[in-house]
């Protein structure tokens, strides 16, 4: 069975489970898969590194020896192609990406490559390879765009996964699973061979079902590919040894404002959800007090950088078949997005000032995930790009202000509403504050055991296993 990262490295390290053995329990659980969690597998060569993890005597124990993991379709992993959730002709990358030879240092298994929606865009795990049904319910979406990542770790396919974040992948998904989700500061994780991935607001960060684990495949990744462009000062220690730490009494904002232009309607059992964990952590100790962070026009910040981004990766992928919204999104970036860029660059820290202003007040700010249970598969079908992004805008106006600023959040799960969805929160950091986030989730987990929750129609996510 899979336990996790931290449990399962654990279990190998101390001889209760040989690699070949949870990783064949891994491969088996994906083949019997019915939430379409996986674009491709790689069985073969993970058979492979198993028995070489297995036959490792090294004096020093990577960290995530013979572990399985995986990652998200835009990640390029050598031999395989990158279609980011986009249909067409792709040719296969002939080097791994940063991340995955991160992953491979450590000694994780990469099991396959999951699926997302097209080019990031949408909360949805509605792929030009399938549909990603949520293992709480499998008439809803996990939430997206780090789809599939989500489903395979709240499933119990893979110990911990990677996925992105460029306005709220990691985040939602975590929420609509049940799970935890870390958007690092931005360049903490290098997106090598990508320099600037959508002009800064995508990066890469963990999937997984405790703060602990987030902690440790963080640390595995945190680091810098020498052309990367971003490079944040590196931490002052371990990120597991700051989810060890207890954080000490803080100030937390607790705010259900959205920025301007996007819905501000928040689903009642959301709300109550997340009003609830601010009583936890007021017993906790902490200072928690209504107060919200000054957001400005910071759409205009936005916009720019996500449809120029949707155009670049287009027109480096000739033979790529988008979706008619995609095609639109590009059409906006290529004649509008590309020209505001340099302003939205000029005017960033202009943004980060005004906003980060509430941290003269907070340590942390607490704001609900998403505004919305997790979606139906199928809401977006159907809709124009300007109703899709409607849609996702309402059901999803919490995460992506954070994207611009390239700060630190980690969304973390908040109990399950009355028809047994899960319900998501986050804390929202300072720059580079990646410690007291985890520090403070760690703490909130050991009080709400959130990873006791597993989905009820968990075996049924996989056919066959009893």
């Amino acid at each position: 069975m899979i336990e996790g990262l931290t449990a399962d490295a654990a279990r190998l390290a101390r001889g209760e489970v040989s690699a070949r053995a949870l990783v064949e329990y891994s491969l088996d659980r994906i083949e019997r898969d019915t939430l379409g969690a996986f674009r491709v597998t790689c069985a073969e060569q993970a058979l492979e590194e198993a028995d070489r993890a297995d036959r490792w005597h090294g004096r020093e124990r990577p960290p995530l020896l013979g572990v399985p993991v995986a990652i998200k379709d835009d990640t390029d992993l050598a031999g395989h192609i990158t279609p980011f959730g986009c249909r067409g002709s792709h040719e296969p990358k002939t080097a791994d990406s940063e991340v995955v030879r991160r992953l491979r240092a450590a000694g994780a298994i990469i099991v396959g490559k999951t699926n997302t929606s097209e080019l990031g865009q949408w909360p949805t795990g509605e792929t030009g390879f399938g549909t990603v049904r949520n293992p709480w319910n499998r008439d809803r979406t996990p939430g997206g765009s780090s789809a599939g990542s989500a489903a395979a770790v709240a499933a119990g396919m893979v110990s911990g996964a990677v996925g992105s974040d460029g306005a709220g992948s990691l985040r939602i998904p975590a929420a609509w699973t049940g799970l935890v989700g870390l958007k690092p500061q931005r360049g903490r994780v290098s997106i090598w061979p990508y320099i600037d991935s959508f002009y800064g607001i995508a990066v890469a960060g963990p999937l997984t079902r405790t703060v602990e684990d987030a902690a440790l495949l963080l640390d595995v990744l945190t680091g810098n590919h020498p052309d990367d462009i971003h490079r944040p000062p590196a931490p002052a220690e371990p990120y597991r040894r700051a989810a060890e730490r207890e954080p000490g009494r803080l100030r937390i904002a607790l705010s259900f404002r959205t920025p301007f232009g996007v819905p501000s309607a928040v689903d009642p059992e959301i709300r109550a959800a997340v009003l609830r964990l601010a009583d936890v952590l007021a017993d906790l100790g902490h200072d928690v007090f209504p107060a919200d962070p000054d957001y400005g026009l910071i759409g205009l910040n936005f916009l720019p950088r996500g449809t120029a981004g949707v155009a670049d990766w287009l027109e480096a992928t000739p033979d790529a078949e988008p979706e008619p919204a995609t095609i639109t999104e590009a059409f906006l970036g290529r004649h509008f997005g590309r020209r505001l860029v340099p302003f939205a660059r000029r005017v960033e820290p202009r943004m980060a000032r005004r906003i980060g202003r509430i941290f003269e007040r907070a340590d942390v700010v607490l704001t609900p995930t998403t505004a919305r249970l997790p979606l139906r598969i199928g809401a977006l079908t159907g809709r124009g790009w300007l109703a899709t992004g409607h849609l996702a805008a309402g059901s999803c106006p919490f995460c992506w202000a954070w994207n611009v600023l390239g700060w630190p959040a980690i969304g973390v799960p908040a109990g399950l509403s009355a028809g047994g969805l899960p319900i998501g929160a986050q804390f929202l950091g300072r720059a580079n504050d990646e410690a007291t986030l985890l520090s403070l989730a760690a703490q909130l987990e050991a009080a709400e055991r959130w990873p006791d929750r597993r989905p009820a129609d968990l075996e049924s996510s996989v056919r066959g296993v009893a």
